[in-house]
């Protein structure tokens, strides 16, 4: 079974060799943070997204000022926060804004692996149900580019409860008749994937994206067998039908104009 190695995100002045094809490049070319020669797709963090995905100047944040408290008083985790802060440049796991692509008004949410591996604590929660609550009552598309290990652990059942909140959130913009678009990025686990990463009217992927609840080798030490190559992929994923389609991204931004036409009259 292959699994995606730790990559280095291609330098402006550096060599680099593809994590997926071993082929060196130049940074200068490689596109959407993408190989020139395979397409292996490179982590890409909220801001990198909104330069290639938006009308240039329209995305503007919302809730940007909620921060994760310590709900279940874990020692260190206040330490920990403060540095996935530094690290990411974000005040938590995902931020949410309004924006438009191609002029057409979008509520779009985007999670960065950086902070604490995108995991989903009460803010994280709280933040994605504002944007489908909004884009509920303002009859607005939601699309969620989605990174994460899944609940965050440091806020015990805290962060669980975030499951069954955001699901609810997601009812709520499906019965207001509102499309929801999901993006799952490498990786998108746990239970992020568990909520309402799988709630979406068009579920799409980045190739090669690691998709699925436990992880590969937590699976195998279960079942004491070896899964099949490619096993959790986007690919693998849209082969038995959990994902909608595989988007590039120098597609994406054309493909999500498309669906947001498409979705109109719903």
């Amino acid at each position: 079974m292959s699994s995606k190695p730790a990559e280095k995100k291609p330098g402006a002045q550096d060599q680099e060799r593809c994590p997926g094809c071993g082929k060196t490049f130049g940074a200068e070319t490689a596109a959407f943070m993408t190989c020139p020669d395979c397409g292996f797709h490179y982590r890409m963090e909220p801001h990198e997204r909104i330069a290639y995905l938006v009308d240039k100047g329209s995305f503007s944040e919302f809730s940007a000022n909620l921060r994760s408290l310590n709900p279940i008083d874990l020692l260190g985790y206040e330490e920990k926060l403060s540095e996935a802060e530094a690290k990411a440049r974000m005040k938590d796991a995902v931020i949410t804004g309004t924006c438009t692509i191609e002029g057409k008004p979008l509520i779009l949410g985007l999670m960065s692996f950086k902070f604490m591996g995108g995991s989903m604590g009460s803010v994280v929660g709280e933040k994605v149900c504002r944007a489908l609550l909004k884009g509920a009552e303002e009859k607005n598309p939601v699309l969620i580019y989605t990174t994460s290990g899944g609940a965050r652990m440091q806020e015990g059942i805290f962060s669980l409860m975030q499951m069954a909140k955001t699901s609810s959130a997601a009812a709520e913009l499906d019965k207001a008749g509102v499309p929801f678009f999901i993006m799952l990025c490498d990786p998108t686990t746990g239970g992020v994937t568990a909520s309402f990463a799988m709630l979406a009217d068009v579920i799409m992927a980045e190739p090669g994206a690691l998709i699925g609840f436990a992880g590969p080798r937590v699976i195998e030490g279960t079942i004491r067998q070896s899964l099949p190559e490619g096993f959790q992929r986007a690919e693998f994923q849209l082969e038995k039908g959990f994902v909608d389609a595989i988007v590039p991204r120098k597609d994406q931004r054309k493909i999500i104009s498309v669906l947001i036409d498409l979705h109109r009259s719903r």
